[in-house]
């Protein structure tokens, strides 16, 4: 079965960086785009950075581009959000996801599978 847990949250100041990893299990990890998702207490989930299967393309929202990064090791079957700068709008549960397919695009309407999240604190 699909699992996808996120790791690597935690408590930071602002200014400060975190890695956060997702590892994947019980599909072809390699053969799948995937991304990162965040929903902040009352708002909506959106979507933070994509990466086709290959890393060859990665795409990032406007908040976050030139902050974070993401990359993939298919040999470990691992997707990683490094987080640099981080401010405290950025404050929220992060989710790592499998997408339906490379479209070019990241929207969470073409998610599948979801991981847990993992929680993510900025303060000021």
């Amino acid at each position: 079965q699909v699992r996808l847990v996120e790791s690597g949250g935690g408590f930071v100041q602002a200014g400060g960086s975190l890695r956060l990893s997702c590892t994947a299990s019980g599909f072809n990890f390699g053969a799948r785009a995937m991304g990162w998702f965040r929903q902040a207490p009352g708002k909506e989930r959106e979507w933070v950075s994509c990466i086709p299967w290959d890393g060859a393309t990665t795409i990032y929202a406007d908040s976050v581009k030139g902050r974070f990064t993401v990359s993939r090791d298919n040999a470990k079957n691992t997707l990683y959000l490094e987080m640099s700068s981080l401010k405290p709008e950025d404050t929220a549960v992060y989710y790592c996801a499998r997408k339906l397919g490379w479209f070019k695009s990241c929207r969470p309407s073409d998610v599948d599978s979801w991981g847990q999240g993992t929680q993510v604190t900025v303060s000021s």
